[in-house]
């Protein structure tokens, strides 16, 4: 029986491992992790994430071909083939800090398969990581190798989160990089043999190592950008009186350019973009192509200048002061559909208006209120770190406090912000937040869910990003 095991039960190891097993009933795969809460997680009714479809596929393999395990050495030395899923975040101190990705993670776990491995072994990375990572975990391990063959692999995940099960039962493509050897083109066969029992041959697209690791990172950068690109015209279109969603319609309908990723927001999150298009910045660097590393830094130049102009636009829009003012800020995850909180532009607009003293009262349907007072009290790229090793949040923010249901968290409040755009944000009774409201009662959508229209009808006065302008906002000019 092949047995494969994934350091990491985290985001993408546990998904794509718990998928593996289920469509690969004959291979025996093992997640591990050290962090005892998570395997403990794992273990449990109560999934450390939330997916939709993962509940299912973990309780139809679990104990049988699906196993986590706190035990990582015994699990890594029975592989035949380990996939390392861990973190890799971005430096916060010494050369590269800010940029480029932290391996340290990823090095001891290296250092550890050597240790511990009595028999050839493919070693496939999972986590994103900067190109050439490979090259470097190589030499760790065939400088430790007692005779041991190891072959490295890129398998890079393009998961979306929300629509991960969905993704991996039916993927765009499956990547496998490798060394163009015959022990490497061997390995990237076993692998792909693995793959090929659910997902058509034509997909599983194979290529040398710093290929598949670029791609990766590249696939990050490309989606990024097109949702800078079409904030950028956000802010163009309130300027002159333009609707973005037509705009993104009318553009999204040329067959060269497709409708996706084209909703205009208050700016992109989660774990990926940003990192990857830092860590693409400081290859560019490294490698003497400054003009390419400032073109994507302006990528996300543009997303933090997009949070700005929310928070200003809440500011200004309630005579520029929301101290003391109570705002309910509806969704705090990046996206719908996902409990994760990585990078999510509520952090920016949450300490934007703290910053200017207001009282926030907080509802997300996934989100715990724990995880909240972390990301408001945590450094820019602590999160990616274990959470034994992220700073104990102090009692974060007394200002901010956390609600039920969308309509504890309006009670009362001058205005709301609208910051994830899950679905049932569309479907609330504003008839009966507005009466529940100081006057004038404002909304700030930031993911355009919300019929303005009729908002208006009630007597919101209301602000949808790249749409026409509230007449009440066009008189308060917003500060850039």
């Amino acid at each position: 029986m092949v047995k494969i095991c994934c350091i990491g039960a985290g985001y993408v190891g546990g998904p794509t491992m718990a998928v593996i097993a289920l469509k690969c009933p004959t291979i025996e795969v093992a997640v591990v992790d050290i962090s005892v809460s998570k395997i403990l997680a794992w273990n449990s009714d109560q999934l450390p994430i939330y997916e939709p479809g993962l509940d299912e596929v973990v309780k139809q393999c679990r104990g049988k071909n699906l196993f986590f395990s706190t035990d990582v050495e015994r699990h890594v030395s029975e592989a035949d083939i380990i996939f390392v899923s861990v973190n890799t975040p971005t430096k916060t101190r010494g050369l590269g800090a800010g940029k480029a990705a932290d391996l340290t993670y990823w090095e001891s776990a290296a250092r550890m398969i050597a240790n511990v491995s009595k028999r050839d072994k493919i070693v496939v990375e999972k986590s994103t990581v900067p190109v050439k990572t490979a090259e470097a975990i190589e030499k760790i391990l065939t400088h430790n190798s007692k005779g041991i063959n190891y072959q490295i692999l890129s398998n890079p995940e393009f998961l979306a989160e929300g629509t991960a099960i969905k993704d991996l039962f039916n993927p765009d493509r499956v990547l496998i990089g490798g060394r163009e050897t015959p022990d490497g083109l061997k390995a990237i066969q076993a692998l792909k043999s693995v793959y090929a029992q659910w997902v058509p041959e034509e997909r599983i697209l194979t290529t040398n190592l710093w290929s598949a690791e670029l791609s990766k990172l590249a696939a990050n950068a490309f989606l990024a950008q097109r949702i800078s690109s079409i904030n950028a015209m956000s802010a163009l279109c309130e300027a002159t009186g333009a609707d973005v969603s037509q705009v993104s319609h009318a553009v999204g309908t040329d067959t060269r350019i497709g409708p996706k990723f084209l909703n205009a927001s208050v700016g992109f999150g989660g774990s990926c973009f940003q990192k990857d298009i830092l860590n693409l910045i400081y290859i560019c660097e490294c490698n003497g192509l400054n003009e390419v590393a400032s073109y994507w830094k302006q990528v996300i130049k543009v997303n933090d200048y997009q949070k700005n102009r929310f928070v200003n636009r809440v500011v200004s829009s309630m005579f520029n002061t929301v101290s003391g003012k109570k705002i309910a800020i509806l969704g705090f995850a990046f996206k719908k559909d996902t409990g994760d909180t990585r990078e999510t532009p509520a952090i920016d607009v949450c300490k934007g208006l703290l910053g200017d003293k207001a009282k926030l009262s907080v509802y997300d349907p996934q989100v715990t209120e724990d995880q909240i007072q972390r990301d408001l009290s945590m450094n820019k790229f602590d999160w990616d770190h274990p959470i034994h090793l992220q700073p104990v949040s102090p009692t974060a923010a007394k200002e901010v406090s956390f609600a039920w249901d969308p309509y504890e968290a309006t009670k009362d409040a001058h205005g709301v912000c609208i910051l994830t755009e899950w679905d049932e944000f569309k479907t609330l009774d504003f008839q009966r937040i507005f009466k529940q409201m100081q006057k004038p009662a404002f909304v700030f959508d930031g993911r355009n869910v919300v019929d303005v229209q009729k908002l208006r009808e009630i007597g919101f006065i209301v602000y949808s990003i790249g749409k026409p302008l509230d007449p009440w906002l066009k008189d308060m000019p917003v500060m850039a």
